[in-house]
């Protein structure tokens, strides 16, 4: 199993939960982000809500700032649970 390369042919039972725990997470994290810039740019319409407004578009960007974490955690995490020894003879 190559970094970023799912083939899920290769992987085992384990591996395909966790990219597919993952793939969930991420995807939740992708919808917070959006349900928070859209209620921000809603809130932005009234003046007397600019401070929470603002707060929300810092929640959506810092969720839009973890996507590539989680992907990047969820790589090395598949690696470890892959076989180390076939993954390193496949590269020779």
């Amino acid at each position: 199993m190559a970094l970023f390369q799912q083939d899920s042919a290769t992987q085992t039972p384990e591996q395909r939960r966790l990219y597919a725990a993952y793939e969930l997470t991420y995807t939740l994290i992708d919808a917070a982000a959006a349900l928070f810039f859209l209620i921000g740019s809603f809130l932005f319409f009234y003046p007397s809500l600019q401070n929470p407004a603002i707060w929300l578009f810092v929640i959506g960007s810092a969720c839009f700032a973890l996507k590539p974490v989680l992907r990047v955690v969820r790589e090395f995490h598949l690696l470890a649970a892959g076989d180390i020894d076939d993954l390193a003879a496949r590269y020779q």
